[in-house]
């Protein structure tokens, strides 16, 4: 029970240190964050999201999703 105690103190006395710093000191601290992810390998280039309509890796279906056909012909009559 003491050390998840000394946990949650630690982790508020972090937190604790951000909200004292100026707009200005996180701005450049997040600049360092940066910098690290991308030193480490981290890439932002984004992720592929096959669920997306734009992913431009998914190949368009040849048939609608509802099964019906993709465009119907609408009648009038007395036109």
């Amino acid at each position: 029970m003491r050390q998840l105690q000394r946990e949650h103190e630690l982790y508020e006395d972090s937190w604790e240190e951000w909200y004292r710093l100026t707009p200005q000191e996180r701005w450049r601290e997040s600049q360092k964050l940066w910098q690290f992810y991308l030193a480490v390998g981290g890439s932002l280039d984004p992720e592929p999201d096959s669920q997306s309509p734009f992913d431009p890796y998914v190949a368009p279906s040849a048939a609608p999703v509802d099964g019906g056909p993709g465009l119907r012909v609408v009648r009038r009559s007395g036109v």
